[in-house]
């Protein structure tokens, strides 16, 4: 039980620590964060900060699977599968860690680590604990098949980036109190600012001299 609080504290601070301060933050804070007296216990428990990384997107995959999967099913009860409605099954969980279980530095911490393989490896969208995002992304391939094929891909691959950045300001708005927790105003236009990133119509352009 030690063990798995003391994992738990650590994953905690890590969360917090690079969310503010980046990946590069030192190990020996994110210990002290935890109250961990000694140094190597972030090595102890999770190998290397690639490690911790990974473990905290995992401690909060659970609370997000759980809930794009019922809203996937909401949405298919109702037919509602177009660009916009799987946006909602994708962004609206990550809102809801804030508003409905104070969790306020995860939005952050994925803006700081959006390069990592954590959450850039093509391979962990085969895990059982990700079936919701696979499931999202290939419906919105599907979604965009009016746009060429490497345009379409890219956006996809482009949309990680720009939902981090847009969500972590939004949790930096909500601690400011610039904007309410549960603003579904503000959510509703974070969900209409990607779904233009992804359907934004190609414009043909002269080249440039």
């Amino acid at each position: 039980m030690a063990v798995t609080e003391a994992r738990e504290r650590i994953i905690l601070a890590a969360e917090q620590l690079i969310a503010e301060r980046g990946q590069a933050v030192p190990l020996r804070d994110i210990a002290a964060a935890a109250g961990q007296r000694n140094n190597s216990a972030i090595q102890y428990h999770f190998g290397s900060r690639d490690g911790l990384i990974e473990a905290v997107v995992e401690h909060r995959l659970a609370t997000l699977e759980v809930r794009r999967l019922e809203l996937l099913a909401e949405q298919a009860g109702t037919g509602a599968t177009g660009v916009h409605d799987l946006l909602e099954a994708l962004v609206i969980p990550m809102l809801e860690l804030s508003d409905r279980h104070g969790i306020n530095h995860y939005a952050r911490f994925l803006e700081q680590i959006h390069t990592h393989r954590a959450v850039t490896d093509a391979a962990n969208l085969e895990s059982a604990r990700r079936t919701s995002v696979r499931v999202i992304m290939q419906q919105l391939e599907r979604e965009l098949t009016d746009l060429p094929k490497r345009l379409r891909l890219r956006r996809l691959r482009a949309l990680p980036t720009v939902l981090f950045a847009l969500l972590a300001d939004h949790e930096r708005a909500v601690e400011a109190g610039r904007v309410a927790a549960g603003d579904v105003a503000a959510w509703g236009e974070i969900v209409d600012m990607l779904a233009g990133v992804l359907t934004a119509p190609v414009v043909e352009r002269a080249p440039i001299r």
